[in-house]
């Protein structure tokens, strides 16, 4: 496998039931996703609730999450902003503690503060000088159209520009023409949105993914067996997974993770901040339904 391939998820952000951020229950989901057989694990991403988060917790995380993994495994830190300059901050804070790799969206700031295709190149650009590799996310959220010419010319013209985590409409699509214009200049092309197109995009050349922290080691196998060139074990991985992966996607979002971590004792409170809402309690229990007969580690891990 490539330097950049495998599963590297997303780990949520555990609140205590006052809402006040657990930072000793972070340590505890660190712990729990290197227990999964996780490839490096990504923090402060959309899926952290990043955008419920204050700077300070963020500096916070960042430094308890990176001195805790203490190099077992390498960690991306997301430093998404829409000032240039506080998105170089966050890269260089990132740096200097140890990370691995900063994720980044284009500029943005609501619905209608879109950095255009230049200002995107100079925001990545400027991050660039940091020194540290960056992952260009993607994704439907910022609102930013990132078209396939533009990516290239981040990663030809912009060294630390290595790996493109894509979770757009037509992931397998764009990840093809992607891989197809960019050659060898695309060094990690991931997959995201909870592995729900995994399959299709790792034909379409994906490397790696970037799931949730529900069951990565579940959806690992559909990865290995790709990587080792058996498509039909690939996809009978794919299968077993799906229908928890499809719930996920479809229903809970983000608050799966602290279900079943809540579930398999890792953290004690699957509080979401205000207004995200909790989940319904059937919603809940159809998740759980699914992930049993899985058998993850995460359901097992603080039992």
């Amino acid at each position: 496998m490539t330097k950049y391939s495998g599963i590297w998820p997303v780990a949520p952000t555990p609140f205590n039931d006052d809402g006040t951020v657990d930072y000793e229950g972070m340590k505890r989901v660190i712990d729990c996703m290197v227990d999964q057989g996780s490839d490096g694990i990504c923090i402060l991403a959309n899926f952290s609730e990043q955008f419920l988060i204050t700077d300070e917790e963020r500096r916070l995380l960042t430094e308890v999450s990176l001195k805790h993994m203490a190099g077992r495994l390498p960690v991306i830190v997301t430093i998404s902003h829409y000032a240039t300059q506080i998105a170089v901050a966050r890269a260089q804070h990132a740096k200097d503690h140890g990370a691995a790799m900063v994720m980044m969206m284009p500029p943005y700031h609501g619905a209608l503060l879109k950095g255009s295709a230049e200002q995107s190149f100079e925001q990545f650009a400027q991050v660039g000088d940091v020194g540290i590799p960056i992952m260009v996310q993607d994704a439907p959220l910022s609102g930013v159209d990132m078209p396939v010419p533009l990516l290239v010319r981040m990663a030809r013209e912009i060294e630390e520009v290595r790996l493109f985590k894509i979770e757009c409409p037509q992931a397998a699509t764009k990840l093809r023409d992607l891989i197809a214009a960019g050659g060898d200049a695309i060094e990690g092309p991931f997959d995201g949105e909870e592995a729900i197109t995994l399959l299709a995009d790792l034909e379409a050349g994906a490397t790696g993914a970037m799931t949730s922290a529900m069951i990565p080691d579940q959806i690992k196998p559909v990865i290995d067996h790709f990587a080792a060139g058996d498509l039909r074990a690939a996809t009978d991985a794919y299968a077993r997974v799906l229908p928890a992966v499809n719930h996920e996607n479809r229903q809970c979002g983000f608050r799966s993770a602290k279900a079943a971590m809540v579930e398999g004792g890792v953290i004690r409170s699957e509080f979401c901040r205000h207004p995200i809402a909790p989940l319904h309690p059937q919603t809940r229990e159809s998740l759980l339904r699914l992930i049993r007969p899985l058998e993850p580690v995460v359901l097992s891990w603080g039992k």
